[in-house]
């Protein structure tokens, strides 16, 4: 079995404990690998090689920043059979799912900020004075399990093309893929210190992190409840925060509008990564004269697309949870559920057998007040709720602590003046399609601060003006 090493300042090395975590696949129970267990020493070494190379990096002019990024972005390209069979071992997503989207986005989202990075000006002159924009400092950059991959890149891709230097901590359940991007940033030939990777526990090694003092600025994707305590990190140097957290997204479908559409944007988000996503739309919100309708048209779907079983294969749609923990967490949401009083449609329980499967579960006769409605389950798990007027679905839709994103099916002035009334950072309409230069990030309790694009790029900037 393989012992991965941290990535620090240039070099691949053992961490100070000597100890490793293991790395289970969650389809087989299995160990597949270790990595090493960081430490506050290792966290402080690379800090300091972070801090020492951002200078440097920060004076590179920025064309040569993108060239380094290109390089990265092609060697993520050369590796994606191996990245997205890494996923799947250690995620539990499916290899269909690994390919196309936890790294087909990856791709998509680099070219994308890349493209808008050719006309970004970094200088501005307002009357004599001159604005400059430039990098912030160290980023400390925490990711979660969900996306290894992507959520990395879309923390550094921004930050190392403003000119910030890096200190990554994936997450303790899903490293393998992260380990990869630091070789792939390896062979790119990144300066030593700009892209630091340290392995290890988020309540030791991301805790320490996020609170260092050379540390400007915290980027986390993860839960409300982690991102509301990283205030407490950030206070005593008043770090700057970007933080990407929870959702509970509602899915409002308009009498007229295309009920199978609805159906499908919403089930995939169920289906796809096992609803381990923050953006999945789990509150689907219908006219009550239409809910016998709804329910018929979910099963159909379900039953055609909905395939539990190994991810390794090109047929499953549907892996299983992530880790043990996150397959208990569900299973305790459910339960909630049907004590509550909703009905189970479908699913409902776990699978028997070898690794974390869940049956992917629908519950109607949801009120919103629920458990299920209001907290975020992060599995496959779809509520649907509905209401009396359009009025009222708005209401419903914008009733809840999250507002990372949300959808509207129906026709189409219609679907978009209910959209525009959504207190949501990312609505789809009808059949909108995802823009990768678009912002993505939350209103209230999602978080703060945007992803992607020229948007995300602005987040890890200071700007100084010069009166001459």
């Amino acid at each position: 079995m393989r012992k991965h090493q941290i990535y620090v300042n240039g070099q691949w090395k053992d961490g100070s404990s000597g100890q490793y975590t293991d790395v289970k696949n969650p389809a087989t129970e299995e160990v597949i690998a270790q990595v090493t267990t960081g430490t506050k020493e290792d966290v402080d070494e690379a800090v300091a090689a972070a801090a020492a190379a951002f200078n440097d990096w920060n004076q590179l002019a920025p064309k040569e920043r993108a060239n380094y990024l290109k390089k990265i972005r092609q060697g993520i390209e050369e590796r994606t059979d191996e990245l997205a069979e890494t996923m799947v071992a250690e995620l539990g997503c499916t290899i269909t799912f690994a390919k196309e989207t936890q790294v087909g986005l990856t791709l998509t989202e680099m070219d994308a900020t890349l493209e808008e990075f050719e006309t970004f000006q970094f200088e501005e002159t307002i009357d004599s004075t001159l604005i400059l924009k430039e990098g912030t400092g160290v980023i400390a950059a925490i990711t979660p399990w969900n996306y290894p991959l992507n959520q990395i890149q879309r923390k550094i891709t921004p930050a190392l093309l403003a000119g910030n230097t890096v200190v990554v901590k994936p997450a303790n359940e899903t490293p393998l893929a992260a380990i990869i991007y630091a070789e792939i940033i390896e062979a790119a030939g990144l300066p030593a210190g700009v892209f630091n990777l340290v392995t290890g526990k988020g309540s030791d090694a991301g805790d320490y992190l996020a609170g260092h003092s050379d540390v400007a600025l915290i980027s986390f994707t993860g839960s409300t409840e982690v991102g509301r305590g990283l205030y407490e990190k950030a206070a005593p140097q008043i770090k700057r925060l970007v933080l990407e957290l929870g959702g509970k997204s509602a899915m409002i479908y308009l009498e007229g509008g295309d009920l199978e559409v609805a159906v499908k944007q919403v089930s995939d988000t169920i289906i796809n990564n096992s609803g381990q996503s923050c953006s999945a739309l789990t509150r689907l919100l219908v006219p009550k004269n239409q809910l016998n309708t709804v329910k018929e048209t979910l099963l159909n779907y379900f039953n055609e697309h909905a395939v539990l079983g190994d991810p390794t294969k090109e047929e499953t749609t549907i892996g299983p949870m992530s880790s043990e923990k996150q397959f208990n967490t569900v299973l305790d949401y459910i339960e909630k559920g049907k004590a509550e009083g909703a009905n189970v449609l479908i699913g409902g329980k776990a699978v028997e057998g070898k690794g974390y499967f869940i049956e992917p579960t629908i519950f109607t006769d949801v009120t919103n007040d629920m458990t299920i409605a209001r907290e975020e389950i992060f599995g496959p798990v779809l509520t649907v709720i509905s209401y009396d007027t359009v009025e009222d679905a708005i209401a419903i839709a914008n009733d809840s602590d999250y507002g990372l994103s949300g959808a509207v099916v129906g026709p189409a002035e219609e679907a978009e003046r209910v959209a525009r009334q959504l207190r949501t950072g990312n609505v789809y309409v009808n059949n909108g399609a995802r823009n990768s230069k678009a912002p993505f990030g939350g209103y209230k309790e999602s978080g703060i601060g945007r992803e992607n694009g020229l948007y995300g790029l602005e987040d890890y900037l200071e700007i100084k003006a010069l009166f001459k």
